[in-house]
């Protein structure tokens, strides 16, 4: 697990440095750099698994970009040559890079310029500026150590980790399976492709694993509406022959609608429900990452519902003890779903100052904001809103 990440020339983000918990949450305006965030790590990401270029990054869900949208460009700031990343674990590990691709020459791949991977004092990769190309600038030497590590190494650990991140942003006709998911994965793709396969997995699961069958009963009480849920191999009795045949369906049943025309799919059933159902396989079951990313948590639902989802996500991955979680998020009632009272849990109020730097401050319930909420007996959520928490849009 990361505990701290550092970020140096990579969009928005100059000597930016933040400190992780196992669910992180980073709220504030459009435009403020929270998503920029999630893709530096998703660069590091790349640049762990031996190589960074275009289709590694989409691969992990980091929008593909000349080096210099990538590299910060602030007036009157001179441009830096290399964009620096750092993630220190909490095993002590650490692996940090400098990156590097012409502005006015970019190549298909960048390289790396520095590459250090150490984990209690002893350097187990080590490339500088100054040594003598021995290797291929566009290849990570910590990838090929990694093949030579003991798989409980914490460095080891670190890259396995860093490898595996993928940020997650789920879209309606992907979730629905009536178009194909154009980064697939274990167990989903990153736009929520093979949604109906996931949620048979966890299905299959619950039926073996207490936890996961509280969280599946937990999961049909957020929507009222369904009386059960459940996948089939066959779609054509209830999708319309103009709609594409995905090979599994989601089945929904609804208890208010009369007995023999009361099943829907997918495609008709609220894009909600396949939401919470998409969230819910990415934190319980056990082919999901180490560690992973959803960007805009909030859409599509209400919030009442995000508020539970939330509550929900926290307590399976802080249950499961194995993920560690960052999600973005517009939307003040996702705060009011987080205990900040457990240290494992933290949310980052983001904003750019005069210069257009991002800076995310950790909002942490200080003596005089619960005196605050107590003595109006206000949420949280209002307290953001009225600008108490920071991160809030100035319009």
């Amino acid at each position: 697990m990361i505990k701290t990440l550092s970020i140096n020339g990579f969009k928005t983000l100059r000597d930016f440095s933040i400190d992780l918990g196992a669910v992180n949450v980073f709220i504030g305006a459009n435009g403020s750099g929270k998503s920029n965030v999630l893709e530096a790590l998703g660069v590091l990401s790349a640049a762990a698994s031996g190589r960074i270029d275009d289709e590694s990054l989409m691969r992990r869900g980091v929008r593909p970009g000349l080096p210099r949208l990538y590299k910060s460009s602030f007036r009157g700031d001179r441009t830096l040559p290399h964009i620096t990343l750092d993630a220190h674990s909490m095993t002590g590990a650490d692996y940090s890079v400098s990156l590097l691709n012409p502005l006015n020459d970019p190549k298909p791949s960048w390289e790396f310029k520095t590459e250090t991977l150490q984990y209690d004092g002893s350097k187990l990769v080590s490339r500088g500026v100054r040594q003598k190309r021995q290797y291929d600038p566009a290849l990570g030497l910590a990838a090929l150590k990694a093949v030579e590590l003991e798989r409980e190494n914490p460095a080891s650990n670190l890259l396995r980790e860093l490898s595996e991140y993928a940020i997650y942003s789920a879209n309606t006709p992907a979730l629905r399976g009536v178009v194909p998911d154009p980064q697939t994965r274990e167990p989903l793709g990153l736009s929520g492709g093979r949604l109906a396969g996931a949620v048979a997995s966890l299905q299959k699961l619950g039926d073996k694993d207490e936890r996961i069958e509280e969280a599946l009963d937990e999961l049909l009480f957020c929507l009222d509406w369904v009386a059960r849920f459940d996948t089939s191999q066959s779609a054509s009795e209830l999708l319309s022959p103009s709609i594409p045949q995905p090979k599994q369906i989601l089945r929904f049943t609804d208890r208010f609608m009369v007995g023999s025309r009361n099943t829907l799919t997918g495609y008709d059933a609220s894009e909600g429900a396949l939401y919470i159902l998409f969230a819910a396989a990415l934190t319980l079951l056990p082919s999901a990452p180490s560690l992973l990313a959803i960007d805009n948590l909030d859409q599509a639902l209400n919030p009442r519902l995000i508020k539970k989802l939330t509550s929900l996500l926290c307590n399976w991955v802080l249950e499961g003890d194995r993920q560690q979680l960052l999600c973005t998020t517009h939307n003040s009632a996702v705060i009011d779903g987080l205990d900040l009272t457990d240290d494992r849990v933290r949310l980052f109020a983001v904003d750019r100052d005069q210069i257009g730097h991002t800076h995310a401050r950790r909002v942490e319930l200080t003596a005089d904001l619960l005196s605050l909420a107590e003595k109006n007996e206000w949420p949280l959520s209002r307290l953001w809103m009225m600008g108490h928490l920071g991160g809030v849009p100035n319009v």
